[in-house]
C-alpha cells in the first residue's frame, strides 16, 4: 500500500492552492465548508417601498374594546342602568303610592287603634260628669279632670309609639333598598330604577337618605318640586337635582 495510490482513499492529499495564493476563506457569519447553507429571506430590490408591519387583530370572537366616558359625563340612556330612558312623572307617583301603602299601613292601623282608646276614655269620663248633682261644682270639676288626664291612656300611647317606630323602620327599609339596588317595592313594581347620573348605577345608603332629605324642598311653593319632572328634560325633581340622580325605565 502506498501513500501514493489513488485507490487508496486514506492516502489521498488535499488539492493544495498555487504558490503565492491562500486557500477560499468561507465568508464570515456562515457556516462552513460542508455544511448545509441557512435559507434567508428574499430583500427588496434598491428603490422599492418597504414593507409595513402587519398591525395586531383583535382575537377570533372578541369585541372591540370602547373607549371610556369621560369621568362626570351624565348617564344617558343607553348605558348600563338606564338602557330605556327616564321613568314618567305617572309611574313615579305610582311607586310613591305603592310604598307609602306598604310602609303606612301597619302605623294607620296601630294609630286608628289608639284614637279608639283615646276616645272611649274620653266618653266614660263625661259620662261620669254628667251624673254629678246639679250645682256641685267640685264634683264636675273633679270629672273634667279625670277626663283630661284619661283621654291618652298608656295603650293608646304605647299604640303611638309602636307605630311610629315602624313607620321609621318601613322608612330606612325603603331608602336602603333605593340605595343598594335602585328599587323599593313601589318602584320594582312600577319596573323603574333611582340611579346616580354620571355612572348609572345605585347611589347607596347615605346619599340616598340625603335625597330623601332634600324633599322637604320639593314640598314647598304648592309641591312644585315634586310636579317639576312633568316638565323637566330628565324628569328631575328639586332632589334629583341636587343629589345628582335620575329615576329610569328597567323595561
Amino acid at each position: 500500500m502506498s501513500f501514493g495510490d489513488p485507490n487508496n482513499p486514506y492516502g489521498q492529499q488535499q488539492p493544495q492552492a498555487p504558490y503565492g495564493q491562500q486557500p477560499p476563506v468561507p465568508p464570515q457569519g456562515g457556516p462552513g465548508y460542508g455544511y448545509p447553507q441557512q435559507p434567508q429571506a428574499p430583500q427588496q430590490p434598491y428603490g422599492y417601498p418597504q414593507q409595513q408591519a402587519v398591525p395586531p387583530q383583535q382575537p377570533y370572537g372578541g369585541y372591540p374594546q370602547q373607549a371610556a366616558a369621560p369621568y362626570g359625563q351624565p348617564g344617558m340612556p343607553g348605558m348600563p342602568g338606564m338602557p330605556m330612558g327616564y321613568a314618567s312623572w305617572g309611574s313615579r307617583v305610582g311607586a310613591y303610592l305603592i310604598d307609602g301603602l306598604i310602609v303606612g299601613a301597619i302605623p294607620g292601623i296601630l294609630y286608628l287603634i289608639a284614637g279608639f282608646m283615646a276616645a272611649g276614655s274620653a266618653s266614660s269620663a263625661s259620662s261620669e260628669a254628667s251624673s254629678c248633682p246639679p250645682g256641685d261644682i267640685q264634683c264636675i270639676s273633679d270629672a273634667y279632670n279625670s277626663a283630661a288626664e284619661s283621654a291618652t291612656p298608656v295603650g293608646s300611647i304605647i299604640m303611638i309609639v309602636l307605630a311610629g317606630l315602624i313607620a321609621l323602620a318601613g322608612g330606612l327599609f325603603v331608602v336602603a333598598k333605593e340605595g343598594s339596588t335602585g328599587q323599593s317595592p313601589g318602584k320594582k313594581a312600577m319596573k323603574i330604577r333611582l340611579v346616580k347620573e354620571t355612572t348609572g348605577q345605585p347611589l347607596g345608603f347615605g346619599m340616598a337618605f340625603v335625597r330623601k332629605l332634600c324633599h322637604f324642598l320639593d314640598s314647598l311653593a304648592c309641591d312644585i318640586g315634586y310636579l317639576w319632572p312633568l316638565w323637566d328634560d330628565k324628569s328631575q325633581t328639586f332632589a334629583d337635582k341636587i343629589a345628582g340622580t335620575v329615576v329610569v325605565k328597567t323595561q
